[in-house]
C-alpha cells in the first residue's frame, strides 16, 4: 500500500487540537510556539509560515521572530534567552540553517531543553539515547507514526536505516531500537549496501541521494519509509526509486506526500508535550 502522509498528518493535528482544547479547558496553559528566522530564504519563509498556520489551527499561540540576514550572533543568543524566560512560550524553534555568522549548534544548545521542540539540544539527544522521556526530533517521530499507521510489526523486525544525520538518521535508528527492532545503520559509504537492505523488514532511507535505493535492493514485503527530498531537473525525488520499489513493498511512502507531511504535525505534538511538561501535567500518550 502507499502510505498517505497527508492523511496521517491530519489525524495527528486533529488529535493535538483536541488535546490542546482539553488542556486549556482544564485550566492548563495555551501552548505557545516561537520561531526564529534569520534572513529571507524563500523556502524557510514558507516553512515557518506553514508552522504558524498549523499551530494556530491547533489552538496554539504563535510567536514569529524574523531577523535581518546580517543579525549578529549575540543578538540571536539574547532573543533565545528572552524566549527561554517567557512563560507564554513553551516551544522554541531556530530555523536552520542560519546565515554563516551564526553557529547553528551553539545557538541550538542555548535553547531550554524543556522548550526544545526540534529535539536537537545535547540534553534532548542524550535523553533520547538513554531512553528517557523528552522531546524527539519531529521528522523521525513522524517516521515512527507512519510505521504505526500501517500496523508495521516493530518488535524483533530487521530494520535498516540508510543515513546518519543528527536530524533524521541517528534519531530514527534510536527510536527503532527503543521499539525493540534489530537495527542496522548504513550510510552512503557502506560497502555492499544492497546486502544489508535486502534483509530489511523495515527500510528508512534518509541519505540525501536521489533514487539511491532501487527495486533490486528491497526484499518482498518490506515497509519502506523514504525521507529524501531531492530537487532534481526531473522534479522532486526521494532517496527511493519509487517505480521499482513499490511493487515489492508491503507499504511505502511517496515523495512528495509522505514523510514531509509529518514534520509540522509532530512539531505541534512536541509543542503540546512541552507545554504539559512545563505545567507539570502528565501526557496522555
Amino acid at each position: 500500500m502507499i502510505i498517505d502522509g497527508r492523511a496521517v498528518a491530519q489525524r495527528v493535528r486533529d488529535r493535538v487540537k483536541a488535546e490542546v482544547d482539553e488542556l486549556v479547558a482544564s485550566g492548563g496553559p495555551q501552548p505557545g510556539l516561537a520561531t526564529i528566522l534569520v534572513g529571507d530564504d524563500p523556502a524557510s519563509q514558507i516553512y515557518v509560515r506553514n508552522k504558524h498556520e498549523k499551530s494556530r489551527e491547533a489552538g496554539m499561540v504563535s510567536f514569529n521572530h524574523t531577523l535581518p540576514a546580517d543579525t549578529p550572533e549575540d543578538e540571536v543568543a539574547d532573543l533565545i534567552q528572552q524566549l527561554n524566560d517567557d512563560d507564554s512560550v513553551h516551544g522554541i524553534l531556530l530555523q536552520l540553517p542560519a546565515p554563516d555568522q551564526i553557529d547553528d549548534d551553539a545557538m541550538t544548545a542555548l535553547i531550554d531543553p524543556m522548550k526544545d521542540v526540534d529535539g536537537l539540544t545535547p540534553v534532548s539527544v542524550g535523553r533520547l539515547v538513554q531512553g528517557k522521556p523528552g522531546l524527539v526530533p519531529a521528522t523521525p517521530a513522524g517516521c515512527m507514526e507512519l510505521l504505526r499507521s500501517v500496523d508495521t510489526p516493530l518488535e524483533g523486525a530487521e530494520a535498516v536505516v540508510v543515513g546518519r544525520s543528527q536530524l533524521v538518521g541517528k534519531p530514527v535508528a534510536t527510536l527503532l531500537l527503543a521499539a525493540n527492532a534489530t537495527v542496522t545503520h548504513c550510510h552512503s559509504r557502506t560497502r555492499d549496501l544492497a546486502a544489508h537492505t535486502l534483509r530489511a523488514d523495515i527500510l528508512v532511507a534518509a541519505v540525501g541521494v536521489p533514487e539511491m535505493i532501487t527495486g533490486d535492493m528491497i526484499k518482498d514485503g518490506a515497509t519502506v519509509i523514504d525521507v529524501g527530498v531531492n530537487r532534481t531537473d526531473e522534479g522532486l525525488k526521494g532517496d527511493v526509486h519509487f517505480e521499482s520499489v513499490e511493487p515489492k513493498a508491503r507499504a511505502i511512502t511517496p515523495v512528495p506526500g509522505g514523510v514531509g507531511q509529518m514534520t509540522i504535525a509532530m512539531l505541534l505534538q512536541n509543542t503540546l508535550t512541552a507545554a504539559r511538561m512545563q505545567a507539570g501535567v502528565a501526557s496522555r500518550t
